[in-house]
Formats: C-alpha cells, sequence, structure tokens
C-alpha cells in the first residue's frame, strides 16, 4: 500500500482476488461437469449379450450378423459420417483392423446415421472392416454399452468371452489401440 492506502501499482487487490477465486471454482466445476457428462457409464447389464442377436444391413446391402462375431475380441465403433472426430479415427481404425485381423481381432463400425449418407460416404472412403447401419437405433445400443451422453464417436472393446472391457467417448488414440491389442 502507498501513502494514500490505495495498493501499490503491481500489487493484487482483494476484489482482484475475489474475481480470480469466483473464476478459479468456475473453471473447476465446468471441468468436472464436463468429466461427470462425457466419461462413460457403466454398461446396462449383460449390455453385449444384448448385441450377439443382432443384425444390420451394410452399405452394400448385405447383412452384417454380429452373432457370426462372437468369440474374438472386437472392437465396436459408433460413428456418423458429419461428425470430424469420427471420420479422423477411421484410417486409424483401419489399420488397427488389417494389422490384427490375424490374430483375431476384428473391428466393426456402426453408422448411426442416414443410410444414403452412409453409401455415399464409403464410396468415397472406404475401409476393410465391416461396416453396419444402426441408424437411431444405434443410439440406443451404445447407451446400453454405456454411452449415457450419445457423444460420438464411441468405441467399446469387447473381449473374445463377451465382457465390456473397455468404453471410449471420443476420439481412440494410437497409444490406446495398442493398449487394447492386448486384451483378449
Amino acid at each position: 500500500m502507498n501513502e494514500t492506502g490505495a495498493p501499490k501499482s503491481g500489487q493484487p487487490t482483494r476484489r482482484g482476488l475475489l474475481y480470480a477465486g469466483v473464476a478459479a471454482a468456475a473453471a473447476l466445476a465446468g471441468g468436472g461437469l464436463a468429466w461427470w457428462k462425457w466419461s462413460p457409464g457403466a454398461a446396462q447389464g449383460d449390455a453385449a449379450a444384448t448385441l450377439w442377436p443382432l443384425s444390420f444391413d451394410t452399405p452394400s446391402g448385405s447383412k452384417l450378423e454380429m452373432q457370426a462375431l462372437r468369440g474374438k475380441p472386437l472392437l465396436l465403433n459408433f460413428w456418423a459420417t458429419w461428425c470430424p472426430p469420427c471420420v479422423e479415427e477411421m484410417p486409424m481404425l483401419d489399420a488397427f483392423f488389417r494389422e490384427n485381423t490375424a490374430k483375431s481381432w476384428q473391428v466393426v463400425g456402426l453408422a448411426i446415421d442416414q443410410p444414403s449418407a452412409v453409401r455415399l460416404f464409403m464410396e468415397r472412403t472406404p475401409v476393410s472392416y465391416p461396416v453396419g447401419l444402426a441408424g437411431l437405433g444405434g443410439s440406443e445400443l451404445s447407451k446400453a454399452l454405456g454411452n449415457l451422453a450419445g457423444g460420438l464417436p464411441f468405441t467399446v472393446v469387447i473381449g473374445s468371452a463377451g465382457q465390456v472391457l473397455q468404453r471410449r467417448i471420443g476420439r481412440v488414440s494410437a497409444a490406446e489401440l495398442a493398449q487394447w491389442r492386448e486384451f483378449r
């Protein structure tokens, strides 16, 4: 403080410290809320068991029977053509599929999108792994598997015994794929 009782230049005032404290508390609360909203919840009961009886049309017009994938590790990715992180991770998921097919790994993309949009997208951006047209019903399956926020992309790793091993909302990383590759 100087002789007039005012704070010296460069020294914080009580009001400035109060504003800084309120701002920090708001930032922490916002971060906590975002973590709570976007972190995957627990899968509903034996959610993976609800997956096996399902079948989906593919962009080429054939059927993708989920029962045929049972008994091997499966990376299940929910995505949409209008979702930039979904589109960005597809080449990485495709590489994971091609590199690990011989190790019994399977990858399936379930499109939460209009069939016509997915067909057009897949013509321009093909992938090696199977893609199913899940439509809006795929959102319910995604929620049953723990995606309570409904965010995309959403990836679920299911072990060879049918148990959910990992869930991830948002774009996967190469490090996560390398870690998941060790799962069975």
